[in-house]
């Protein structure tokens, strides 16, 4: 059976009400540079910013360059961000990371998409929050949450991958409401309508 899907238009206004919820929503990693931002995403892959946001004061304070990253122990980066889900390979690629960044980019975060996936442990979405957050360029980065939003309310199908929500999103939303509407996105999905919602999505909008 194929799927019903929403109109463009319907698509938009279930956005825009979305937005109107939070209007002023923003990413809630804590960062104070590029550098950090990037490592903060990388780190934030199947665990909570809530989680992340724990270790990064102290990751800040003992790794405040890529330089510092790069040149530390494997133990010594486990050890402080060991809190957090899957921190060994996190680690491993923080530090990769970090290496590449120092002998290929002059320790300077790139501002392009497919270069930031090239490195270890970043995929598209942790691409696409970087550019979002760290450089103001549009992007839409489809985490659980958007995902899982998009499909409820049949923006998508319910088998479409993260690429396939992200093209979908960005081809009905203008550029400039891309990044404000994924972050309503977000905040939609981890603070009104969570993964235990039941019943109509439609309940759940103001």
């Amino acid at each position: 059976m194929v799927e019903d899907l929403l109109s463009d238009d319907e698509a938009r206004t279930v956005l825009k009400r979305i937005l109107a919820m939070y209007p002023n929503a923003k990413g809630e990693l804590h960062w104070d540079n590029t550098f950090h931002l990037l490592c903060a995403v990388m780190m934030s892959a199947q665990t909570t910013d809530k989680m992340v946001n724990r270790v990064m004061p102290d990751f800040i304070k003992k790794f405040p360059t890529p330089e510092v990253l790069a040149n530390a122990s494997i133990e010594e980066i486990e050890s402080t961000i060991k809190t957090i889900g899957l921190y060994r390979s996190k680690a491993k690629h923080l530090k990769a990371t970090a290496k590449i960044l120092v002998e290929k980019y002059d320790s300077k975060i790139p501002e392009d998409k497919k270069t930031l996936m090239t490195f270890p442990g970043v995929g598209e979405k942790t691409a696409n929050v970087v550019l979002a957050e760290g450089y103001g360029v549009p992007a839409i980065a489809v985490d659980t949450h958007v995902s899982r939003i998009s499909k409820a309310f049949h923006i998508v199908n319910q088998k479409a991958a993260p690429h396939e929500v992200e093209q979908r999103l960005e081809s009905i939303l203008p550029k400039n409401e891309w990044i404000k509407t994924h972050h309503a996105m977000i905040l939609f999905g981890r603070y009104t309508m969570p993964a235990r919602a039941k019943g109509d999505p439609y309940s759940y909008l103001n």
